[in-house]
């Protein structure tokens, strides 16, 4: 069982400097994740009518491509505990004209109509419950029999080097770096799949699937530099830092990517875990 203090954490997270983050740079990172967000969204059929429930939705841009794939039957809900998050999502979704609705509230906790849901989704959404087992258990009671589940969440650190290149280049110099915790909440909190597997098993799910997703993915080089001073463990103390040690950093870090940079642009692998399960 997670401690309160967990669960308090997160939400000042994301309703503080990076879920702000996330808002003020979404058009980038929705550029990003584009491949991600394809291969998520793969088993919404057109036309079918299904109940989708985005868990950890951020500004929306998941919830959206779903409702589009799925047409003008049905319908999709994004689900965050992000104020500054839901609230760019609830934006964009009637931009889109899309069949979408967007809730503040805790996935984990959040008293959803039972059997309510035919496909619950996320894209790196679910890696940061305080209890995880709770999480999926009440995300199990709100989907119909016969239900889906399916998700993304990173693989290991070792699998994903682009991902820990600013804070192993920053650490000699950003000693107060928040460390990566196996099986707890975070970014990588569902690297181990026997984790995973375990976690949707206590909570009720079954033919649980968990295989690797190799995904290429590319950003503007000129967006590096605020793509790493505003995410990840180096974006959390950055703002901490003095002028000259920030300054520092940036240049340190900025050389440890050039092994990324290809012209104009930066290009990557997204190591992930493609978790499928049905309830």
């Amino acid at each position: 069982m997670a401690s309160a203090p967990q669960a308090d954490e997160q939400s000042t997270r994301w309703n503080g400097p990076s879920g702000h983050a996330w808002v003020q740079w979404q058009e980038l990172l929705d550029q990003v994740m584009k491949p991600l967000e394809e291969l998520l969204v793969q088993p919404v059929v057109a036309g079918s009518g299904a109940r989708i429930l985005d868990v950890g939705c951020g500004a929306g841009a998941t919830t959206i491509a779903a409702a589009q794939r799925m047409g003008a039957s049905g319908s999709c809900t994004g689900v965050d505990i992000s104020e500054p998050m839901i609230a760019a999502a609830t934006a964009r979704g009637v931009d889109s004209g899309a069949r979408v609705d967007f809730l503040l509230a805790d996935a984990q906790t959040h008293d959803f109509e039972p059997a309510s849901f035919d496909l619950i989704l996320s894209r790196f959404g679910v890696m940061f419950f305080p209890d995880p087992v709770a999480a999926f258990t009440n995300l199990r009671s709100a989907t119909r029999e016969g239900g889906a589940l399916r998700f993304l969440a990173w693989r290991g650190t070792q699998d994903n080097p682009f991902m820990t290149t600013a804070e192993r280049a920053a650490a000699p110099l950003l000693p107060n770096l928040p460390p990566r915790v196996a099986n707890q909440p975070g970014q990588f909190g569902f690297a181990d799949p026997e984790f995973v597997r375990g976690v949707l098993d206590k909570s009720g799910w079954a033919d649980i699937s968990v295989r690797p997703a190799d995904v290429r993915c590319a950003m503007p080089e000129e967006s590096l530099v605020g793509y790493f001073t505003q995410f990840g463990p180096v974006g959390q103390v950055l703002p901490e830092a003095d002028d000259s040690t920030r300054a520092e950093v940036i240049e340190v870090v900025r050389a440890a990517f050039e092994p990324f940079v290809d012209g104009d642009q930066v290009r990557y692998t997204s190591a992930c875990w493609m978790v499928d399960a049905h309830a």
